[in-house]
């Protein structure tokens, strides 16, 4: 069983947020394969779904983005699924807007959301999906929480229409072919 996690803020108005492309990733893989998170536990939103032959479940934490591991941990413990076999999707600041790095494992950068997921984890060796929303001068809170513009929204939609077959692929490819692929 694999988990795949997009990261964001729960409420309408986090909607189209930088800190949300975690979010955004995974309505995207749920439009494509006209999918839906139609199941609630633990204070997330998730569907199960199959993928090539293994149960795969999409979720998007309901508790705020700095309390995001203590909604993971709870999916990992009941469904009983190998932190190899989890993929988390989220915002990074380090990378330009219209690109991604995927990677096996890594230090949170700051990001609260990931500082959250190490902790309950207890471990930075969860494979991911970094997508760029790029830096600015704008305080750190107020630029991941602001809008994207209209040219910003153009570049991440590019990236955003690929989510859905790196989804496809780590259930299929060896992560280091997935990487490989897509890096």
């Amino acid at each position: 069983m694999k988990l795949i996690v997009g990261l964001g803020n729960k409420g309408d108005e986090y909607n189209n947020t930088r800190h949300n492309v975690g979010f955004m990733a995974i309505d995207e893989y749920l439009n494509k394969h006209d999918l839906k998170l139609n199941k609630s536990k633990f204070a997330g939103l998730y569907c199960e779904t199959i993928i090539n032959g293994e149960k795969v479940i999409l979720l998007k934490p309901q508790k705020y983005m700095n309390l995001s591991g203590e909604v993971i941990i709870k999916y990992i413990n009941y469904f009983k699924i190998d932190i190899n076999d989890i993929l988390i999707i989220y915002d990074d600041m380090s990378l330009d807007i219209g690109t991604f790095k995927i990677r096996p494992k890594g230090g949170s950068g700051g990001h609260n959301g990931l500082k959250n997921i190490e902790l309950n984890l207890k471990t930075n060796e969860y494979k991911r999906i970094k997508i760029g929303i790029s830096k600015n001068n704008i305080a750190m809170i107020d630029y991941v929480l602001g809008q994207f513009n209209n040219t910003e929204l153009t570049k991440l939609k590019e990236v955003i229409k690929i989510i859905p077959n790196i989804i496809d692929d780590f259930v299929n490819l060896t992560f280091e072919n997935l990487m490989n692929k897509y890096n």
